[in-house]
């Protein structure tokens, strides 16, 4: 099978699991459904087959009043926000007014999203002052395609500005990759005492971090003065994260000690590792000597799944996590067809599609 193959497989898999409005947390406008049908879309948009749009449709139809309101989201949590980038596909192919009165709903919750004193958005109301890499995910390529949407370079600005605000504070120097976390204020009991940062680079923060940059990127201008920036910026990380390969293919749950004991390889993370470097090759940020290292990931993974039948099964996938120490993160549970893990994974399919 090739790649297209490998993500329709998948997402059959998953819809014959759930009808639309059951994906879980069922009633929740949530990242975890936003993750996966972001993926699902983008495998609609290389095969073509209608049933993967109607599904993402009946998604959100499910979770959007007929007045565009939505039924449950959190305001406080930049989680809650990520699943906004489905409106827009869904806006410019349908024109129901509904999905633009919710576009403008989550942009309002941006609007006035807290931050701590450098200007970086806080992950959480709950958590004041702390900034995790997932957070570029949820809540920069919203802002980028709104910027497109609206015309307004501004909300392109803000996500590009919180992109070097992370690479800024969050950096490992020693593995040139991203810590998960960040706390200003150094009161978690994860923090250092002196810098505020996490321990540990956790996989799937990195990877939505590098998949994000990647994101907004593509709707920067070349001529955009902080284009070259970014562009170095996520050649760096990528070139970094590339050293800790293991010869499977895959990357560890913790990434830079993957000899350490009770690390093991983690799939999400290698799904968005893989798919970060592919398209950073299409999008000539890489030379196309580095699809041996896409390619690599892609079929570590291949050779990481089950079958039940006519079910794919996508193991070896960490649970959602907080921001945890060594031990934490290699005690976490894993699942099979988490959402989280087939989204990652449906994004590397289409990207490796791609190329």
């Amino acid at each position: 099978m090739n790649a297209i193959d490998y993500a329709k497989l998948a997402c059959d898999t998953m819809m014959r699991k759930y009808g639309a409005a059951d994906l879980p947390p069922k009633g929740k406008f949530h990242y975890h459904q936003g993750v996966f049908l972001s993926g699902m879309l983008n495998t609609y948009e290389i095969c073509g087959e209608e049933k993967y749009f109607e599904y993402v449709k009946d998604w959100v139809n499910s979770i959007i009043y007929e007045d565009g309101s939505i039924h449950d989201f959190d305001r406080t949590s930049i989680d809650d926000i990520q699943p906004g980038i489905l409106l827009f596909p869904l806006y410019e192919k349908t024109k129901d007014e509904r999905y633009a009165i919710a576009i403008e709903t989550l942009m309002d919750a941006l609007r006035g999203w807290k931050t701590n004193s450098v200007g970086g958005f806080w992950h959480k109301e709950c958590h004041p002052n702390q900034m995790w890499l997932d957070s570029l995910y949820m809540g920069g390529p919203i802002r980028a395609l709104y910027s497109v949407y609206k015309n307004d370079p501004s909300y392109l600005e803000t996500a590009i500005n919180q992109a070097l605000i992370m690479y800024e504070n969050m950096r490992d120097k020693e593995t040139g990759m991203l810590f998960h976390a960040w706390d200003e204020s150094k009161k978690e009991a994860w923090a250092d005492k002196e810098t505020g940062l996490s321990p540990e680079v956790w996989g799937r923060a990195f990877g939505w971090y590098v998949i994000a940059l990647l994101d907004i990127l593509s709707y920067t201008d070349r001529n955009n003065e902080k284009y070259e920036q970014l562009t170095e910026i996520e050649r760096s990380l990528l070139n970094s994260v590339i050293k800790y390969q293991d010869k499977s293919g895959m990357w560890y749950q913790v990434v830079a000690k993957g000899g350490c004991k009770g690390n093991w390889p983690e799939t999400s993370c290698s799904s968005l590792f893989s798919c970060a470097i592919a398209r950073a090759v299409r999008m000539d940020i890489l030379g196309k000597e580095y699809l041996e290292y896409a390619k690599k990931g892609f079929n570590g993974v291949v050779n990481s799944l089950t079958f039940d039948g006519d079910n794919l099964l996508l193991g070896g996938v960490c649970v959602g996590t907080g921001v945890l120490d060594y031990k934490g993160y290699i005690e976490r549970p894993t699942s099979t067809n988490d959402l989280h893990g087939m989204g990652a994974f449906l994004l590397m399919c289409a990207e490796i599609a791609r190329i």
